[in-house]
């Protein structure tokens, strides 16, 4: 897939586990002034701790924020960024028309993930100045471009690294349950619960956390999932909590006390 009046950016991303890190992949291909294919690619530096919706967000960042030195032909006159992140392509005008709009919340009135690379993003093609669309390819498929990303991408990850887009303390679960986003479901309960991870989310000033119900009689016992809290609750730590009633956006809101051990 590539088009003829277009800088065509091919951009990946990829995450490994233990230690979690992640790499990105950019690819820049355009047609010059003699119809030739031009392609540069761009070596960057991976992050420690990312996630694969957070290096597929920051390759097209970057990959966008490389445009003004990339020697363009009279041809292009916009930019298509291509990427087999549907995260990327299913989510851009949500970032641009509603969440951005809305305080970086979703529909449901919880926190958008990864909202400061979002206001990025959105930031950095309006200062462009140029025609910015967004192609879905399938990934790892008969696209000898995006396979050359892919390498780039895990290159990347298995290189030097940065420092984490998102800093986010965190401590071994002990229950054996994987975690799984609305496995407890918020029905105005209170419950006992041992924080897993704790990250800020800047824009919309509150704390993800992971953590996992320890109360015994819980019909979620063990089960780990994810929830937002006004305040810092420390990792490793037990908090006996009040949670809202609304599965699409679960919330703390009351903490009781924490539970020391003796």
């Amino acid at each position: 897939m590539l088009f003829h009046d277009a800088l065509n950016i091919y951009t990946d991303g990829s995450s490994y586990n233990r230690p979690r890190r992640g790499g990105v992949g950019m690819l820049f291909i355009f047609y010059d002034d003699n119809g030739e294919e031009v392609q540069i690619e761009r070596d960057l530096q991976g992050y420690k701790g990312a996630t694969n919706n957070q290096m597929e967000l920051r390759a097209v960042i970057l990959a966008l924020k490389e445009v003004p030195s990339i020697p363009l032909s009279n041809r292009v006159s916009r930019i298509v960024v291509i990427t087999d992140s549907r995260y990327v392509t299913d989510n851009f005008k949500r970032a641009v028309w509603n969440w951005s709009k809305n305080e970086w919340r979703n529909q449901h009135g919880a926190p958008v993930a990864n909202a400061v690379q979002w206001k990025d993003l959105i930031k950095t093609v309006r200062q462009l100045g140029m025609r910015v669309d967004f192609r879905w390819v399938k990934g790892h498929a008969k696209n000898a471009y995006n396979r050359q990303v892919d390498k780039l991408a895990k290159s990347s990850a298995k290189g030097l690294l940065q420092k984490p887009i998102q800093y986010t303390d965190l401590r071994r679960k002990k229950s054996r349950e994987i975690t799984k986003l609305g496995s407890v479901v918020m029905e105005g309960q209170r419950m006992t619960i041992r924080i897993i991870s704790c990250a800020y989310e800047k824009l919309q000033r509150v704390f993800k956390l992971r953590y996992e119900v320890t109360s015994p009689k819980s019909k979620y016992f063990q089960k780990v999932d994810f929830i937002f809290s006004r305040v810092a609750l420390r990792t490793g730590h037990i908090y006996y909590v009040v949670v809202n009633n609304e599965p699409k956006n679960p919330e703390i809101v009351k903490v009781i006390r924490e539970i020391v051990k003796k």
